[in-house]
C-alpha cells in the first residue's frame, strides 16, 4: 500500500549505508524475502511484478526496519 517503505542498513567496512524502499503509489506494496544469504526488498505492483528490487547480502545487512503505511486513526479513536 502506498506509504510502506522498508529501510536497510548495510556495513561496507569503513562504516554503513542506509537505503530505503518505498511503495510510491497506490496499490503498490514492498515485500521482503531473505533466502540463501541474500535479502531482497522489492516494491510490487497489483499484478505481482516486480518495479524495483534491492539485493544485499544477508551477513553484511545490520538492520531491516518495516514501517506500515500510516492508515489514519482507528475508528473511535
Amino acid at each position: 500500500m502506498k506509504g510502506d517503505r522498508v529501510e536497510i542498513v548495510v556495513d561496507t567496512g569503513g562504516g554503513s549505508n542506509t537505503y530505503e524502499v518505498a511503495a510510491t503509489r497506490a496499490g503498490r506494496r514492498v515485500e521482503v524475502r531473505i533466502a540463501r544469504g541474500i535479502v531482497e526488498v522489492a516494491e510490487i505492483t497489483r499484478s505481482g511484478t516486480a518495479v524495483r528490487t534491492a539485493r544485499f547480502m544477508a551477513a553484511r545487512t545490520l538492520a531491516l526496519v518495516e514501517y506500515p503505511a500510516d492508515d489514519g486513526p482507528l475508528p473511535g479513536e
